[in-house]
């Protein structure tokens, strides 16, 4: 403490500056967007609150891979895929609103669960190099998932109403209507407030998930998994079996981004079949980083932030692109090109800064080499 007390403040503020670079640019980012967009502050406010219940369950779910030490979850989206499919078996059976997403949650426990334990299992084969690994595993299940919905569903699994098939007579239609379903959770104890509509059920799963990994980190496997996340070495010399436990994160994990899916896709009111879950990770992941989180730190401020300034800057984009160049297409490209492109600068940035630590120490631990030699 006292050794921070002694750092000028303008060093202490490059710091704070260098170690949030990517929320900063994004606030100066959205700082700029939101006059040219012209939107009306009782809109901007509303859209975010709407987007935050949204998506937040979503996001929240890759931070147990993280205390894990396995980095981004890119294979988050095998949850959602796994919520897809229980939302199609839940129209087919036409059971709607609350009991409907009820329903569609626990049938997606299995599924997802299944599929994260398939990907924890092949990310233990690929030790360190974990975030490749979740990102080409992936594009195989989602392989598996297209043939699921569009061969297997109607032709070997039974499918009621034809409504939701294809003409043909079997694979599922590429929209399927919740029109039924919609905003049911959101609707649910909902307030307006000046305007704006708040959707409370949604903020309280929100925040029981919230208090969850809170409590969860305090739990024995909580600690296991930070043990884990800090030194695998270590922890298998404590006892703990490091393999199990990143399994067990990144079952947890998709498990909560089916949780999250079926949220998503009630507020939206259809499900796109075959694209519904495709930039769901990238999204989340991109969302994240922009909170300040790193590959190895990530907590729930950082998810919060991050929803807020990265879907702001999804609102404003294209009123902005419109502003200057007259072509609102260009606001879509550009916000399609941030999102991608944030994921790539805050990985250089952690690995510059990643090696700019070992530099450092390597350096100390040389002066201190060298101290002792004259002593």
């Amino acid at each position: 403490m006292n050794e921070k007390k002694n750092i000028p403040a303008g060093k202490r503020l490059l710091e704070l500056a260098r170690n949030n670079a990517v929320p900063i640019m994004f606030i100066i980012i959205c700082a700029v967007f939101i006059p040219m967009a012209g939107f009306s502050p009782s809109y901007l406010l509303n859209e975010i609150v709407t987007r935050m219940g949204r998506n937040l369950f979503l996001v929240l779910c890759l931070l147990f891979p993280i205390m894990a030490g396995m980095g981004l979850n890119f294979a988050m989206t095998l949850g959602a895929m796994g919520a897809e499919i229980a939302v199609i078996l839940v129209a087919d059976w036409q059971i709607w609103g609350i009991p409907g997403v009820v329903l569609a949650m626990i049938l997606s426990i299995p599924f997802s669960a299944l599929l994260g334990f398939i990907c924890g299992t092949l990310q233990n084969m690929a030790k360190g190099r974990e975030m490749i690994t979740s990102y080409i595993i992936n594009f195989f299940i989602n392989g598996w998932y297209q043939f699921i919905v569009l061969y297997i569903m109607g032709a070997i699994v039974p499918i009621i109403h034809s409504s939701i098939m294809l003409p043909r007579g079997y694979g599922i239609r590429n929209t399927v209507s919740l029109l039924n379903m919609r905003q049911c959770l959101d609707d649910l104890l909902a307030i307006r407030v000046a305007g704006v509509k708040i959707p409370v059920f949604t903020f309280i799963l929100v925040a029981l998930l919230c208090l969850f990994i809170v409590w969860f980190r305090r739990t024995k496997l909580g600690q296991d998994m930070r043990a884990v996340g800090q030194d695998m070495e270590v922890a298998k010399a404590a006892g703990i079996n490091v393999d199990r436990t990143r399994i067990i994160s990144v079952v947890m994990s998709t498990v909560c981004a089916g949780f999250g899916m079926v949220i998503y896709l009630q507020n939206i009111g259809n499900l796109p079949t075959y694209t519904g879950h495709s930039q769901i990770g990238m999204f989340c992941i991109a969302a994240l980083l922009v909170g300040g989180a790193s590959v190895d730190k990530a907590g729930i401020g950082n998810a919060f932030l991050g929803v807020i300034l990265f879907h702001m800057m999804f609102i404003v984009a294209p009123g902005a692109g419109a502003f200057i160049t007259g072509d609102s297409m260009v606001g879509e490209y550009f916000r399609v090109f941030l999102s991608y492109g944030v994921i790539t600068l805050a990985l250089i940035m952690y690995e510059a800064k990643k090696r700019m630590a070992k530099s450092r120490a390597g350096r100390e631990l040389a002066e201190a080499q060298v101290k002792k030699e004259d002593a």
